[in-house]
């Protein structure tokens, strides 16, 4: 992951007085391209880096500049690392061992005494309860061309299962409400766009590079991306009240009232088949209140699934 090669770069830089763009290149396993990109940011941060000619030439830290090694703290190390497990649990890369190894000589033998203890108060784990190996292939794919600015050419199944080719300059993996999003610029709409990692098949890599356009460097899905999946619709549901627990799981600030024994939950979501799917996964758990053509598709799906197993 990026933040875990910047900070390495970091420590490397402190640690040598200077340091050329090929030997970090060959160290990470990315290209030298991707290495000047780590600089700039790290410049960008306020660290002034130098680039010095010449047969002993290379990057290093301006001269007269001075910094703590001790760049991160404990309680700042403990954070960084828990959140590099949580990543590596989910995206299956292990380096949160690699980043320890690099960044411990940065505290000291009783910071280093207590780390284990710190990391403990928080645990983070994006993982999935079953184990998705195709998920994570998908992801490495993804890494690896955002990383070496490689176009990704897949066939994606939109929300009303249109399926269409497309070839995008990948920018960012998001992960919201335990979802993965790849975040591009996709050639076909001509726009940024916002692709359901679930929903990618037949995904490559191209030897094809692009030129990075000035992004957000972590852009999130928001109701424009619930939007892309249907139009928006106003539900009133009554659910029973053995379901409480999951209701407030699944929808929080939704939940309205109490009414004859019954939960409502009053809540706005995109008009999809999956939204039909959440709701029927409730069995008899669930009426539909409103709106009437929600109700009417799920009768009629109800009627169809009876009729399956009547027979």
């Amino acid at each position: 992951m990026k933040i875990d090669r910047l900070v390495a770069i970091l420590v490397t830089l402190l640690a040598k007085e200077r340091v050329q763009a090929k030997d970090l290149a060959e160290k990470f396993e990315v290209s030298v391209r991707t290495i000047l990109r780590d600089i700039e940011a790290i410049n960008q941060a306020g660290i002034p880096i130098v680039t010095y000619q010449g047969a002993n030439g290379g990057i290093g830290i301006a001269e007269g500049y001075r910094m703590d090694k001790s760049v991160l703290t404990a309680d700042e190390m403990a954070a960084v690392i828990s959140t590099l497990q949580g990543i590596d649990g989910a995206v299956n890369t292990r380096t949160h061992t690699v980043l320890m190894d690099k960044l411990k000589h940065s505290l000291t033998s009783p910071q280093l005494e207590t780390l284990d203890q710190k990391l403990n108060r928080i645990v983070i784990d994006l993982s999935p309860w079953q184990d998705d190996a195709a998920t994570r292939e998908k992801l490495a794919v993804i890494l690896s061309a955002i990383e070496n600015a490689r176009l990704l050419e897949f066939v994606y199944n939109d929300s009303a299962g249109v399926k269409t080719r497309r070839r995008v300059e990948p920018y960012s993996l998001v992960l919201k409400a335990q979802n993965w999003y790849l975040y591009a610029w996709c050639t076909l709409r001509n726009s940024f766009r916002h692709f359901r990692v679930s929903r990618l098949t037949d995904l490559a890599a191209l030897e094809e590079s692009f030129a990075p356009r000035q992004v957000s460097p972590q852009p999130l899905p928001d109701q424009r991306v619930l939007n892309q999946m249907g139009e928006p619709v106003e539900l009133e549901l009554a659910f029973i009240e053995e379901l409480e627990s999951i209701v407030e799981e699944f929808f929080r600030e939704g939940i309205d009232s109490r009414r004859d024994g019954k939960i409502i939950v009053k809540t706005t979501l995109p008009e999809n088949r999956g939204v039909l799917g959440l709701l029927l996964s409730f069995g008899a758990g669930v009426e539909v209140l409103s709106p009437p053509h929600i109700r009417k598709q799920l009768a009629e799906i109800a009627a169809e699934i009876s009729q399956i197993y009547a027979s």
